[in-house]
C-alpha cells in the first residue's frame, strides 16, 4: 500500500523528542511524504508544551515546502471519569486529537476491566477525539473487542502505532487483536509511526507487518489518500 500520511508525530516541544517542525517537513519532503500531523503530548506529560501551545496553532501553516501539516495533539487520559488534559479551547484549534493512556499523568493502569470502563468513557466524554492511540499498550491492558466495538460506534479510528516494538515490547498479540477486530467491524485504522526522531518519519515497517497478518485492506487504512483523513478525522 502507498501511504501519503503519517498521523502521530512528536517534536522536540514533546520535552522528550529530537527533531523540530522544519526538520520533520524536510525530512517527508525527501522521502516523498505528503502529510504528517503534529501531536505533541498535551501538558500533562512531563516536559510537555503549555496550553499556550496548543491555544497558539493557528500560527502553524497549513502546508511547509509543499507538505500538509495537521494541527493536533496526543491528549493523556487524566482520570478515571475519562477526562483529557485539553480544553476545548485548545481543541478547537486542532485537526486531530489522539487519546492515549500513559503513566504518571494523572490516570495510572488499574487492571483491565477498569482500563476499559475509563477509556470507553474517554471517548464518549471527549468529541473531539478521533484516534486512540496505542491500545495494544501491555501496561494498560484493555478488552481490545469492547474499545474497537465502542469506537466504531463514537466513529474513532483505532491507531497502529509503529514505535510499539519499541517502547512498549509485548505489544505485538494485543495489536493484531485490535488490527483483527477493526477487519471483523469493518472499521478503519490510523497508521502513525509515533515518531520522536525525524528519521522514524513515514517507516510503517511493523505495522504492515499487522495489517498483512490481520487481512486488512487498502479500505481499511485511512492514510491512503487525503479523502479519508478529511472524512474520517477533519470533518467526524
Amino acid at each position: 500500500m502507498k501511504y501519503i500520511a503519517d498521523l502521530h508525530v512528536h517534536t522536540i516541544s514533546s520535552g522528550h523528542a529530537y527533531s523540530t517542525l522544519e526538520e520533520y517537513a524536510a525530512r517527508a519532503k525527501k522521502i516523498g511524504l505528503k502529510a504528517f500531523a503534529l501531536t505533541d503530548h498535551a501538558p500533562a506529560m512531563p516536559g510537555g508544551p503549555h496550553l499556550y501551545y496548543f491555544a497558539n496553532m493557528k500560527m502553524v501553516p497549513e502546508k511547509i515546502d509543499g507538505v500538509r501539516i495537521y494541527r493536533g495533539s496526543e491528549v493523556n487520559v487524566i482520570s478515571a471519569e475519562g477526562e483529557i488534559d485539553l480544553t476545548d479551547h485548545e481543541l478547537g484549534e486542532l485537526e486531530i486529537v489522539i487519546a492515549s493512556m500513559h503513566p504518571r499523568v494523572g490516570y495510572d493502569s488499574q487492571g483491565e476491566e477498569k482500563n476499559t470502563e475509563v477509556l470507553i468513557k474517554t471517548m464518549r466524554r471527549n468529541p473531539k477525539v478521533n484516534i486512540l492511540g496505542h491500545i495494544g499498550n501491555p501496561k494498560f491492558p484493555v478488552n481490545i473487542p469492547a474499545v474497537v466495538a465502542a469506537a466504531k460506534e463514537g466513529r474513532i479510528l483505532i491507531e497502529l502505532n509503529n514505535s510499539s516494538a519499541i517502547s512498549r515490547p509485548g505489544s505485538w498479540e494485543k495489536c493484531l487483536q485490535a488490527a483483527e477486530e477493526v477487519k471483523k467491524h469493518d472499521w478503519l485504522i490510523a497508521l502513525g509511526t509515533d515518531s520522536h526522531f525525524s528519521g522514524m518519519l513515514g517507516d510503517f515497517r511493523q505495522s504492515e507487518e499487522l495489517i498483512k497478518a490481520a487481512g486488512l485492506s487498502d479500505r481499511h487504512i485511512v492514510n491512503t489518500s487525503f479523502e479519508k483523513i478529511e472524512k474520517y478525522l477533519l470533518k467526524r
